[in-house]
């Protein structure tokens, strides 16, 4: 029985199966997504979505579907599916689908009257090709297959209409054809692994719909450009491949890179494999860089996604070499202002995130749990950290620093620097300038790491500057941001000196880190008040529902949805600190709730994002997935909170094994 099975009667239930998609990429920039009936409901979705060099290397949807028609005694049915204006879905394909699996790739069943056509599809590691393999597993009678290529040679962000400046030539290959339809684009080569007419019938579609785009406020009406069709015989038994590439490719060999890239697979039988698989799809290796893609399937490299999720998409996995590498990238793009970019690209990027830097320490001490490694890194990530802590010392842009009382400031007037950073008609949502709680408990924390491998590495010119520190950062911590007669921490101290006392998950980070300002008793409260007001199954509010300002459900147009973003709106990263704090806290007395609340994930694995764990989720009941399908901090947390359940669970059983040898 496979894990991830749809049936016919899901399937042909256009409610519920357009609301389900697929998202494969090649670990090198290229993406593969649509939903598992194959209708395209956004303009993200495509069969290849690769980066075009000429175009700073930003995304582009080439191929954005191929319809199959099966056709038998002159009659022909057609399997592909589109949505076009008044809810009008044509062909209507989806009422030949017999079933769906994703255990290892995307595997969809169709029967039409006598015949059984199975298609797979695999996106080629470190590749800009596309595979699909066709298996005719019964037919009663000659069987004849054609394909449309539905092209777009388009941003993945912007949507192409019919013109005349398209160029709608196309030249034969073997076994296909070849075309860029604009100038700068790669060619698209659209080839089979068996000799194929290829019938000129250019022919622009228009106005097909995004359903996905059009609920959240944006155009969402599109023309794609068909050059012709392909058509082929097929025997029952019979395997055909279809490749489309960036690349021309020898048709002979398709088959066998196939096969190769099957046996590559993490099979997605499971929930643990389905992280993992999940995970491995965040990891991009580009032009000598390697990084982290935030989220699919908009989201690109963004600085504090990448330190947050870094630990649970690699060193979990026992990935050690893709950590250093991430490191070193990011490294590489940080600015002399001691920043971190927070997204753009080169010599583009915006250095506007305070709190990126501080987990930068955060990942080092990951490192150190993982392996054991405190000389290694501190004589690889040292220099870098001691930079850091010297320029947020001195201060930088945004009006960053150290104040006298030890504690970091941040923000100027119309701009956001924390992860709260939502900003509607240039004015942020969250304002939170000053001194931000999620801050300040990392400055104290790494300030304090770093003080523990310079008294062991001999730093004493270090030690010396910054042994007093942390002491006095401790104490203006709680005198700034506890309370107590709330029992919480304050939100952000603003610059005036006034407490933000808004119930949000920020405070919560204070409790889960290795050195922390407060101690075991205001942790228990912090984690209580949390629990009591912002845990939901999907994640932590972002606010309390008892506050006026909250929102519980992410809808609406972009003003709509950005207003809710971080006023309500459930995060599943957030749970990352939240169960640690409790583990770390209550230990054996917590395992059975942190352990109920993350296994509790398992149905998002056939919801929304198939396999993954989504951006976002309303706060309130019955909290749907929203925003990105897959998300890299949601699933690289649930990971290492899976990682950590499992090693103190080995401690328990340990513990117990240990007892009973003593008596």
């Amino acid at each position: 029985m496979s894990y991830l099975k749809f049936d016919k009667k899901q399937l042909v239930n256009l409610e519920y199966s357009l609301s389900r998609e697929i998202l494969r990429s090649n670990r090198a920039g290229s993406y593969a997504s649509f939903t598992i009936i194959g209708c395209n409901t956004r303009k993200y979705h495509g069969l290849l979505v690769c980066p075009v060099e000429q175009f700073g290397g930003e995304q582009h949807v080439l191929l954005s579907s191929l319809d199959t028609t099966v056709i038998q005694h002159h009659k022909e049915f057609h399997l592909g599916i589109h949505k076009f204006a008044g809810d009008l879905y044509e062909p209507r394909g989806h009422k030949y689908v017999r079933d769906f699996e994703a255990d290892v790739i995307p595997r969809l069943t169709r029967r039409v009257g006598g015949v059984v056509l199975l298609e797979e599809k695999l996106l080629v590691e470190r590749k800009e090709q596309l595979l699909v393999k066709f298996t005719l597993q019964e037919a009663h009678s000659d069987t004849l297959l054609r394909f449309k290529p539905f092209l777009a040679f388009r941003n993945k962000h912007q949507l192409t209409h019919a013109n005349m400046y398209a160029n709608t030539k196309v030249q034969f290959i073997e076994n296909g054809i070849r075309m860029r339809m604009y100038e700068g684009f790669p060619y698209l080569h659209m080839q089979f692994s068996k000799p194929v007419e290829f019938i000129p019938v250019p022919h622009w579609y228009y106005d097909i719909e995004y359903i996905r785009e059009q609920e959240r406020g944006y155009d969402y009406k599109e023309d794609q450009f068909v050059p012709g069709y392909f058509e082929v015989p097929i025997r029952k038994g019979e395997t055909l491949l279809f490749s489309a590439s960036t690349e021309p490719a020898e048709p002979s060999s398709l088959k066998r890179i196939f096969t190769y890239e099957l046996k590559k697979r993490t099979p997605r039988n499971s929930f643990r494999n389905c992280l993992i698989n999940s995970a491995q799809q965040f990891i991009k290796h580009y032009h000598g860089k390697t990084e982290i893609i935030a989220g699919f399937p908009w989201f690109d490299s963004w600085g504090r996604d990448t330190f947050v999720s870094l630990p649970g998409l690699t060193l979990v996995l026992g990935n050690e070499k893709d950590f250093h590498a991430v490191m070193k990238t990011e490294i590489s793009r940080m600015s002399g202002d001691g920043l971190f970019p927070n997204m753009g690209r080169e010599g583009d990027y915006a250095f506007n995130s305070v709190d990126a830097p501080l987990w930068f320490f955060w990942d080092v001490q990951q490192y150190i749990r993982y392996t054991g490694d405190r000389e290694g890194a501190w004589k690889k990530y040292g220099k870098v950290m001691k930079r850091i802590l010297e320029v947020f010392r001195k201060g930088t842009v945004y009006e960053i620093g150290m104040r006298e009382n030890g504690l970091i400031h941040a923000g100027v007037e119309g701009v956001a620097l924390t992860w709260m950073d939502a900003v509607i008609d240039g004015v942020p949502d969250t304002p939170r300038t000053g001194y931000p709680v999620e801050i300040n408990a990392l400055w104290y924390n790494d300030i304090s790491f770093v003080l523990s491998l310079a008294e062991e590495f001999g730093d004493r010119a270090f030690v010396k500057r910054w042994q007093d520190l942390p002491e006095r950062i401790r104490t203006s911590f709680v005198e700034l941001f506890w309370n107590d007669d709330r029992k919480y921490l304050a939100d952000f101290i603003a610059s005036d000196g006034q407490p933000n006392w808004q119930v949000r998950p920020n405070m919560v980070i204070a409790t889960s880190l290795p050195y922390s300002p407060i101690n075991e008793e205001m942790k228990r409260c912090v984690l209580r008040k949390a629990e009591k007001e912002l845990l939901t199954p999907r994640g932590l509010r972002t606010l309390s529902p008892e506050d006026p300002e909250y929102k519980g459900r992410y809808f609406g147009d972009q003003k709509q949805r950005d207003r809710a973003y971080h006023q309500g709106t459930a995060w599943p990263w957030l749970l990352g600190p939240y169960c640690e704090g409790s583990l770390k806290l209550y230990k054996r007395s917590a395992f059975e709730k942190i352990r109920k609340l993350i296994w509790g994930f398992e149905p998002e694995m056939s919801l929304h994002g198939i396999g993954s764990i989504s951006e976002i989720y309303d706060g309130d009941p019955p909290h749907e997935a929203r925003g990105a399908i897959s998300q890299a901090w949601s699933v690289a947390e649930v990971l290492r909170i899976l990682d950590m359940l499992d090693e103190m669970e080995r401690s328990f059983e340990k513990g117990k094994n240990d007892q009973e040898e003593g008596l």
